[in-house]
């Protein structure tokens, strides 16, 4: 059976049942492309697998609102649960992977089972980059994915608590923000001279710097963690290349992610920085797809393969594998890269994409000592990506700037008299 039909994604398999489109990765990525796939009209069986007992659920809340305690749980997840029976989508939680195997269209389980598919879309995601230093294996070290992690981060969250938080990228500084909006003292160690400093640059990294000292955060820039001290298998402080030691009730890790490829890479599948696609979200092999942080998915706009570690991939990528996965050869994913942030009282979005020093001019419109501002990244003029910091409804036509690849004025760039959709 071909796959340019809605309904029709397989081949027919013993008593004239179609094999189903099979889901590995029960994220949130892997409930929006089951979504997809039924609202593209797409009727036959969707097997959706997951190694979390949770049924999907979004991440961003982990280390905003549900973390805070102002989301409640039941707001996490992506559908409510009657939702997988109405839709005919057979939800397999609690269920590992063991193997691919492309040339079978068949997915081995951990318990022996197999489900065979007539395509695979692989939403694996990523996993935190673990601490290699002696006593990184004790209790009270946290890291953040999932739902549980975030329940282990929350209840260190105390008044008085001592929390030490490695790593300033986004995760750490979130996790910051929600420790010292309960009440911890709370200290932020990291590598280099500031936080953000590869994806925001020295100018905007610093607007994040001061944001948090000035909400009484200790940063310590330039430092290498050596070692987690502890006393009877928990961790009482973290050790410093230079000798010291900061005091720690709980340490947050937050250094990074690594994509979920182990699954793919062992079925043979082409590995790049994760797996790499092309702009359909197909892998090496014609009826395998990944979606969300696991794809380094080739970019028409950018005219390279792009991995984005953020929810907007998450909520997006999956719309256009469904439609790849069932024939349309106009699904392209061209989506222009966002995410967003939220600290204290500072909201952010951010639109676009930047190599580390691939710019050469940063314009703002705004005081950014205010925290009410849009920061443009540019580079011969033209905009490679936007932010703005607590300044509502440009989104989109940041979006169009970065997207027309015009060069623009910047003197008009950072004049808020001067509308954007005019620039």
């Amino acid at each position: 059976m071909g796959t340019g039909t809605a309904g029709t994604a397989g081949t027919a398999e013993g008593g004239g049942r179609e094999r189903p489109i099979v889901i590995v990765g029960a994220s949130l990525g892997g409930a929006m492309a089951a979504q997809a796939l039924r609202e593209a009209g797409y009727r036959g069986g969707i097997v959706l697998i997951g190694d979390e007992h949770e049924r999907p659920y979004e991440r961003p809340p982990l280390s905003k609102g549900y973390l805070l305690g102002k989301t409640p749980r039941e707001k996490i997840y992506v559908h409510p649960p009657q939702w997988y029976g109405e839709q005919d989508v057979t939800l397999r939680l609690g269920t590992a992977v063991a193997a691919i195997d492309p040339a079978g269209h068949t997915v081995t389980l951990t318990d022996d089972g197999q489900v065979k598919y007539a395509k695979l879309l692989l939403t694996t995601g990523s996993t935190p980059r673990r601490l290699p230093v002696p006593g990184a294996d004790q209790d009270g070290v946290l890291y953040l994915r999932r739902v549980e992690d975030s329940d282990r981060i929350k209840a260190a969250l105390r008044p008085g608590a001592r929390v030490a938080v490695i790593g300033a990228g986004w995760i750490g500084l979130e996790v910051a923000a929600a420790a010292r909006e309960a009440g911890a003292e709370v200290t932020v160690l990291e590598a280099a001279e500031l936080p953000l400093l590869r994806v925001l640059g020295r100018e905007v990294a610093q607007v994040f710097a001061d944001l948090h000292r000035d909400h009484g955060v200790q940063l310590r820039f330039g430092v290498e963690v050596t070692e987690l001290t502890g006393s009877g298998g928990t961790v009482s402080g973290v050790r410093l290349g230079d000798g010291t030691t900061v005091p720690a009730d709980a340490v947050v890790v937050g250094i990074g992610i690594t994509p979920a490829t182990g699954l793919a890479e062992a079925a043979g599948l082409e590995i790049d920085n994760g797996i790499k696609t092309d702009q359909q979200l197909r892998t090496s092999d014609p009826d395998v797809y990944a979606a969300g942080d696991v794809a380094n998915a080739y970019h028409p706009l950018f005219d390279t393969h792009l991995r984005v570690e953020h929810w907007a991939n998450a909520v997006n990528q999956p719309q256009t594998a469904a439609r790849a996965m069932l024939g349309h050869p106009d699904a392209v994913y061209d989506r222009i890269p966002y995410f967003f942030s939220d600290q204290y009282d500072v909201g952010l979005e951010y639109v676009g994409y930047v190599e580390p020093d691939g710019y050469d001019q940063v314009v703002f419109r705004g005081d950014p000592a205010t925290r009410e501002f849009i920061a443009f990244w540019l580079a011969a003029g033209r905009i490679l990506a936007g932010m703005n910091v607590n300044v509502w409804d440009v989104t989109d036509p940041i979006r169009e700037l970065v997207r027309s690849g015009r060069t623009v004025d910047p003197k008009a760039l950072a004049d808020p008299d001067t509308p954007l959709g005019k620039i």
